[in-house]
């Protein structure tokens, strides 16, 4: 039974953010106002942050990814605005912040590798969401950033070298002037895909 509710949930979630995204041309604004209201609700209703308020929004990461997907829009618009309101709806600051940002980065990795979608523009998506939110809130954007590209490449090495050093490749460099630091070690733990 539990199943069957988690389905409808995540059901009406992708519903939710297909709607929403279909009918505006900026799916940036769209996804952030959809997400972080549902994100900052589940935080009031449970207390969960950081970690284990990713763990929780699992299910909604995957249904937005699987909904901009599906729409045909900009993928790495839809992560942005995905990551933002996740960010914006959990309010968290501080070194919690950056915790919170690298179990995200690793979620939607995984989460597009499980939904089909390109890793490479999902980590685009990500690392500019995570930029804004930085930016916004007013946290080391450089820490920020370096924090997201660090879990998604380690979340990458872990479905596959390959999946790994896609990633990696497109968490190097700069984003608007912000220099990114991948940290390791990260190393495949399965072979290549």
């Amino acid at each position: 039974m539990a199943t069957l509710a988690k389905k409808g949930v995540v059901e009406s979630v992708k519903d939710s953010i297909v709607s929403v995204i279909t009918g505006t041309g900026d799916i940036v604004n769209a996804i952030v106002d959809t997400i972080s209201g549902m994100v900052s609700n589940l935080v009031k209703d449970t207390g969960k942050t950081g970690a284990s308020l990713i763990e929780a929004i699992q299910e909604v990461i995957g249904a937005t990814i699987h909904g901009v997907v599906k729409t045909g829009k900009s993928l790495e618009d839809g992560v942005k605005g995905l990551v933002i309101g996740i960010l914006k709806g959990s309010k968290s600051m501080g070194e919690e912040a950056f915790a919170t940002i690298g179990t995200l980065a690793g979620t939607i990795i995984k989460t597009s590798i499980d939904t089909g979608a390109d890793v490479v523009i999902a980590t685009k998506g990500l690392l500019k969401g995570v930029l804004h939110s930085a930016k916004e809130t007013g946290i080391d954007a450089e820490k920020a950033v370096s924090a997201a590209a660090t879990g998604a490449v380690k979340a990458a090495y872990e479905i596959s070298s390959e999946v790994g050093d896609k990633v990696k490749h497109a968490a190097t460099g700069t984003i608007d002037g912000i220099k990114v630091v991948v940290k390791e070690p990260f190393r495949s733990k399965k072979g290549k895909k």
